[in-house]
């Protein structure tokens, strides 16, 4: 469950220290007092979308930082374990940070991590209903989802997602090739010609570094050889030749280091320059004895070249990258030959038609398994709303040759009343239905749920009265199992709850800001008779609240 959460510059909150409690806790408060921006604050922990407009005017930044429990043993723990993010405590610890610019970052038990990894985590921890969740239940891929998500069918789907996309690949191959067999012919020749040129040059690059290597070095030979003859005169072969001189200088200095020991240094660092000035006149030697002039290997080597640099040319790439060139055309050449067989393509088809078709047609038997179950629970608990006789279904609507969500649409059906046939819930439900139909099918998908945390963004908006108790006693009953959040104008909804927090406004030093504070038996007493009364309240309000927080007690 959520533990703790601070919240520092964000939207009118300038700094919040927040502890949580397990069951069902009540956010009330005045409107645009900052309940719901609350929520948002833990959206983004939880790895939501950042937009700039989050920072309070003024500011740098804002940041969020969520402490959560981790149970031992749990999806989380095996998560963060996997991802080298910690698991060793009880608690994970999400912070998030807002810049003015619009840029976040994210850390995950003090370690920095993608909003990837945030999310995950966050998905783990809780699960957000917002205030207008029940309208989305009117989109058919919402719909899908559910079914999906309440049977825990997700990794299915997405393998049946996959596996059609491939088949739909093949298809469409398949298809090009019969509306294009003639242009397809022409490249394969194209490509065919490519590929035997550049196979025929027999480009290597190691090759190809050395050749210009020889080239430079054929072509200044004389050049070469003359230089050559010139560093063997000065150093060894001349009249003035340094070797001699270096000789007969270092045999000067040891006679005079054997009067004086002081000068060993220097002997010793003449010795070692005789020695190294022999080496390279020895080196020297050679390599004036291997240079030679051979215009014919130069012509051989220029035609090579010439070559190399014309293919590179024609190509529009450097000569080192002609055999990336001859790779991707061998590569569509094969991919052309595949494609130009009509039986290879219609039997590769078929095969990816028959991988797509077995876990489709078990992802279906799992869908109307769930769809059945959901589809009873949902009924019985519009019962208790206020919609006796009203009935709810999941329609599953085969898609013959398949599709990428599988074999089947998704619709939810309800009939208002006995007396009334099913149809589409997009078509017929009221506002107030709606809400009450929306209301029964997240708290009967919240029971089936892994996440510890639930939070209900005003979903009881649109019921009243006796529904409104009753959506009490539901989330209450989640409490019982699991820790409940919910934002709520309804004082039959917070009356329920089993601790409460108030969220109101002040201005200071003219800047509005927002406060929050947890409720004891007296506060709550005086927030539930103001949600009852409004801006009098009376002695008769505060008993009426008083009846109602003591009924729940």
């Amino acid at each position: 469950m959520l533990r703790h959460l601070t919240i520092r510059d964000f939207v009118i909150v300038d700094q919040l220290e927040l502890d949580f409690g397990a069951g069902f806790g009540a956010l009330t408060g005045e409107t645009g007092a900052g309940k719901s921006i609350l929520l948002d604050a833990l959206g983004l922990a939880l790895g939501g979308k950042a937009e700039a407009g989050v920072v309070r005017t003024g500011c740098m930044k804002a940041e969020i930082v969520a402490e959560f429990d981790v149970p031992a043993g749990g999806p989380l723990h095996r998560w963060l374990v996997g991802e080298a993010l910690g698991g060793d405590d009880d608690a994970v610890l999400l912070r998030r940070v807002v810049e003015s610019s619009g840029r976040s970052k994210a850390w995950l038990n003090g370690t920095p991590v993608v909003l990837s990894q945030l999310r995950v985590a966050g998905e783990l921890l809780a699960d957000i209903h917002g205030q207008h969740a029940h309208h989305a239940l009117l989109r058919g891929d919402a719909q899908l989802a559910l079914v999906d998500a309440h049977g825990g069918l997700q990794a299915q789907a997405r393998e049946v997602s996959e596996l059609y996309r491939s088949w739909s690949a093949l298809r469409r191959a398949r298809e090009l090739a019969e509306e294009d067999a003639s242009s397809s012919e022409r490249e394969r020749e194209l490509l065919g010609w490519q590929v035997s040129e550049l196979n025929e040059l027999a480009f290597d690059l190691d090759d190809w570094r050395a050749l210009n290597q020889e080239q430079a070095r054929l072509a200044h030979a004389a050049s070469l050889i003359e230089g050559g003859a010139e560093v063997l005169e000065g150093l060894v072969e001349g009249e003035y030749a340094v070797a001699p001189q270096l000789d007969r200088l270092l045999g000067r200095v040891a006679e005079m280091a054997a009067h004086d020991a002081q000068l060993a240094d220097v002997q010793e660092l003449l010795g070692s320059a005789s020695i190294q000035l022999d080496e390279a006149i020895h080196a020297m030697r050679r390599y004036r004895d291997r240079l030679d002039l051979d215009p014919l290997r130069l012509s051989e080597i220029d035609q090579r070249i010439q070559a190399i640099t014309g293919m590179a040319r024609k190509y529009r790439v450097a000569p080192e990258d002609l055999p990336e060139v001859l790779a991707e055309s061998v590569s569509r050449l094969e991919r052309l030959r595949r494609q130009s067989d009509p039986v290879a393509l219609a039997r590769d088809e078929a095969l990816a038609r028959q991988a797509y078709m077995v876990p489709a047609q078990a992802l279906s038997e799992a869908r109307r398994k769930v769809a059945a179950e959901l589809s009873s629970a949902v009924t019985e608990a519009m019962q208790s709303l206020a919609m006796s006789g009203a009935r709810f279904e999941i329609a599953l609507h085969q898609v013959e040759e398949g599709a990428v969500c599988g074999l089947e649409n998704v619709e939810f059906l309800v009939a208002a009343n006995a007396s009334q046939p099913l149809r589409s819930m997009a078509k017929v439900a009221s506002g107030g239905e709606l809400s009450r139909i929306g209301l029964a099918i997240q708290v009967i998908t919240s029971r089936n749920a892994a996440t510890p945390t639930l939070i209900f963004d005003e979903v009881d908006v649109g019921i009243g009265g006796r529904v409104a108790e009753i959506v009490g006693r539901l989330l209450h009953q989640l409490g019982v199992d699991r820790q409940v959040l919910c934002v709520t104008h309804l004082p039959q909804v917070a009356a329920q709850a089993d601790w409460q927090w108030n969220i109101s406004k002040e201005t200071r030093n003219g800047e509005t800001l927002s406060r929050m504070r947890l409720l004891d038996a007296s506060g709550r007493i005086e927030e539930i008779a103001r949600m009852l009364g409004g801006v009098n309240i009376t002695d008769t309000t505060r008993r009426h609240a008083a009846e109602m927080l003591s009924l729940q007690a």
